[in-house]
């Protein structure tokens, strides 16, 4: 009885290991497909956000406290040099006034004491008492005298009114300095403005562009501003002109960084070029390309192909020795775009490299309905 069992037994053990036999020899085996590198051309670019500024921006003030009483031009018109903007009304400062009477008031005593001692002077010389030296000295203190008086009383006016009678430009008239476009009248009538001093920087009346004169500026990362040369092209596009982009020149790069959320970022400048048709205004957000390695006719491969050690972390790549047969291969790699990657040594053009993250169709079988389950259950 025992035996038969036994028997039993070593049938069932050997019909079960045929069946894993079988079963295991059906699983298809996975085929690897290889690929060789190739020689191609692989540029790295940066995009800087930033943004497009006229090259170079003046603010008009003017020359004296005062009120606006006038605007004569509004924000987006064009201006020529010495073109009138804006008119103000002086309010003379009491104190400064009373100082200016009272230098007026010293400068006639003065020219008074002159007029007499100048003819006693005269009377001297005459009988020739004194020298024409004396004569003349006294003449000079006299003509100096009458000097002060006339630019006391001037200074007095133009505290009063703002110029001086039969002046050709009166300071209460502001003008442009330059021509271009009013980008901004930051001041409204009534407005009182101040003049700038040593003490103050006065208060803008507007700001004035060449609009046909346009720069890009932007922050690039302390990474990647070692890799710029001045003179470098530039492609810069356009928020508000999306279907246009404007070749640049790289003009500035600024010398010192400034820290920005833990990253160094260093300021850059570039000109565009602009066609006379087409119009820009200040402060449109844009983003600048520019070229930071340029590497032609290089052996390349796919980046795909690449795997990296867990330990090390270094990249190698798996060659076919023979049929399906694979050896590993250490490589050294240099510039990449995020598709294709430089080979620098490891490999050789002829060699079969293996695709090893091919993957295989997924077949998906139909879900059964709610419908055909009801049709079952009925």
């Amino acid at each position: 009885m025992k035996r038969n069992i036994l028997i039993i037994l070593l049938i069932l053990g050997f019909l079960m290991a045929i069946a894993y036999f079988i079963r295991s020899n059906s699983t298809s085996s996975i085929e690897y497909d290889t690929t060789t590198p190739f020689t191609s051309s692989i540029q790295k670019t940066s995009v800087v956000t930033g943004s497009v500024i006229p090259e170079d921006e003046v603010e008009i003030k003017p020359q004296l406290n005062g009120i606006i009483q006038n605007i004569l031009v509004e924000e987006g018109d064009e201006v020529l040099n010495g073109q009138l903007i804006a008119i103000i009304k002086v309010v003379p400062d009491e104190r400064s006034v009373y100082a200016a009477r009272a230098q007026v008031t010293a400068a006639k005593l003065t020219v008074e004491n002159g007029e007499r001692q100048i003819k006693r002077v005269r009377e001297l010389f005459e009988k020739q008492i004194i020298s024409q030296q004396e004569y003349e000295d006294a003449e000079l203190n006299f003509d100096t005298a009458k000097e002060n008086l006339i630019a006391a009383e001037n200074d007095l006016e133009i505290l009063r009114k703002g110029s001086v009678a039969g002046s050709s430009t009166a300071n209460t008239n502001i003008r442009a300095t330059v021509s271009g476009t009013i980008l901004e009248i930051p001041v409204k009538l009534g407005d009182q403005v101040i003049a700038s001093n040593n003490f103050n920087e006065g208060t803008s009346v507007a700001t004035i562009a060449d609009l046909n004169k346009m720069i890009f500026e932007g922050q690039v990362d302390e990474a990647e501003v070692g890799k710029l040369i001045i003179g470098q092209d530039l492609k810069i596009s356009m928020a508000a002109l999306p279907d246009k982009e404007f070749d640049a020149k790289l003009k500035f790069v600024a010398p010192k960084g400034t820290e920005e959320g833990g990253a160094v970022q260093f300021k850059i400048e570039a000109d565009i070029i602009i066609k006379d048709d087409i119009f820009i205004r200040a402060g449109y957000s844009a983003n600048g390309s520019l070229i930071i390695e340029d590497k032609k006719n290089i052996m390349v491969i796919p980046e795909a192909l690449l795997q990296f050690d867990r330990k090390t972390q270094e990249p190698f790549v798996e060659i076919q020795t023979s049929n399906q047969n694979f050896e590993r291969k250490d490589v050294q790699i240099g510039l990449s775009d995020g598709i294709i990657v430089e080979i620098i040594s490891g490999v050789k053009m002829s060699d079969q490299i293996k695709i090893w993250n091919k993957t295989e169709p997924i077949k998906i079988e139909p879900e059964e309905s709610a419908f055909d389950e009801f049709r079952e259950d009925n």
